[in-house]
């Protein structure tokens, strides 16, 4: 039996679990797990399914961040890789949403190349999310802001992977056809 498989099984379940009562943003407010699964379905296509840490980072990723998981819990189910991986792209929730727009800018550029890749992914899916669905009650100017801020964030992670970044640079250029500079 293939272990890795088990342990993907595993996250999609925990991740499906621990965000079944969220919804996405948008105006069709999908179930929040679709973009968790959108994420870690790019990371296996664009690393070919050779790093099952980094797709179970991409199930997981918003899961201490958005839920009542815990970086304990996640390094007892899943390993402490997946963990630190996690966390090191979690936000800090007690600070102000702007601070943490700002961090992500300036500490992207000092994260490992798993938490990178991992951002590209969010990234996009989020953009993605925007054109198809643009949440209920976001200006224009603020749906620009997004699409500007995500491009700064992703700025920093090029050269990583080409098919993640191509994957970004499609959807950065709907976002900015349907939102405008």
């Amino acid at each position: 039996m293939n272990n890795d498989v088990v342990k993907l099984s595993q996250a999609a379940a925990y991740a499906a679990q621990q965000h079944s009562a969220q919804r996405r943003k948008g105006d069709r407010a999908e179930p929040y797990v679709n973009h968790v699964i959108e994420v870690a379905a790019m990371l296996a296509e664009a690393t070919g399914g050779s790093d099952a840490i980094l797709v179970m980072g991409g199930l997981l990723h918003d899961t201490v961040e958005d839920t009542g998981a815990t970086r304990e819990d996640l390094a007892a189910r899943f390993g402490p890789e997946v963990a630190a991986l996690v966390l090191e792209v979690t936000d800090d929730k007690s600070l102000p949403k702007e601070v943490r727009k700002r961090l992500q800018v300036e500490t992207t550029p000092h994260k490992s190349v798993r938490a990178k890749l991992l951002k590209i992914a969010d990234k996009t899916s989020n953009l993605r999310g925007l054109v198809t669905s643009p949440p209920a009650g976001w200006t224009e100017e603020r749906l620009r802001d997004y699409v500007i801020w995500a491009e700064q964030v992703v700025r920093s992670c090029r050269g990583l992977n080409a098919a993640l970044e191509a994957g970004f640079d499609e959807a950065y250029a709907a976002a900015r056809q349907k939102f405008g500079d």
